[in-house]
């Protein structure tokens, strides 16, 4: 079985490091991203990570949390390190060397982010943790997967959700929703699908970077999307 994507970043949620608990990290649900992500790097694919930093902070509310936005921001990236030092730790166990690297400097547990450092260590078979988003406040973990996607010249972006696609509205809220398999940008401006925000989306959008939103619980959905079956639905 070959590839059909040589260099890949993955989007995931903070959230989705949760599992069923109300906050934080669910070992189990890490260590079977850790095997997932294992199994594509076994074929030779190049793996980048961003995730989110929501199970721990979210601080987009000034309204209702009393830290002003930047601060706010600034706190939900130091969540996004703790969560690659989390997956991190449970892709080594698995045995995947990787890096983590860090958009904001903080030199005892994560590398300066250095695009062709990056770049280097993805030739090398290592994955590399994108952390702490674009190290600016009002830019969200969306925009910085987007970003390092372009920077590191990746084929696609993988966006792991909770949901097997992009519907025509919420499934869990409405179930006649149906399901896009393809879906164009400009389609998904039009009809006002939030894929990602729209700083990440038009990012995408003006570089020619597809989407592939899938359901990144469901084991063996990541192999799938990265072989080129018809998993999730495709953004380009």
């Amino acid at each position: 079985m070959l590839p059909k994507y040589k260099r890949i970043l993955l989007k995931l949620s903070g959230e989705s490091l949760m599992g069923e608990k109300n906050f934080g990290l669910d070992s189990n649900v890490i260590a079977q991203y850790a095997q997932e992500i294992k199994q594509i790097t076994d074929m030779g694919v190049q793996v980048a990570l961003v995730i989110g930093g929501g199970n721990i902070y979210r601080g987009m509310n000034e309204a209702d949390t009393g830290i002003e936005r930047a601060q706010g921001d600034y706190m939900g990236m130091l969540a996004t390190v703790i969560n690659g030092m989390a997956l991190q730790s449970g892709l080594e166990k698995a045995g995947v060397t990787t890096r983590l690297q860090s958009a904001i400097k903080m030199e005892q547990i994560a590398e300066p982010y250095i695009r062709r450092r990056a770049m280097r260590h993805l030739e090398k078979g290592r994955v590399v943790i994108f952390g702490a988003g674009t190290g600016n406040p009002y830019f969200t973990t969306d925009t910085a997967g987007s970003l390092r996607a372009i920077e590191i010249k990746a084929d696609v972006i993988l966006k792991g959700t909770r949901v097997d696609g992009i519907y025509t509205a919420d499934p869990e809220k409405d179930p006649t929703a149906t399901k896009y398999e393809k879906i164009s940008f400009n389609e998904c401006i039009s009809q006002n699908l939030k894929v990602m925000d729209m700083t990440a989306f038009t990012l995408c959008m003006e570089n020619e970077l597809p989407i592939v939103v899938f359901d990144m619980n469901k084991p063996g959905n990541l192999m799938s999307v990265v072989i080129g079956e018809k998993t999730g639905t495709l953004v380009s």
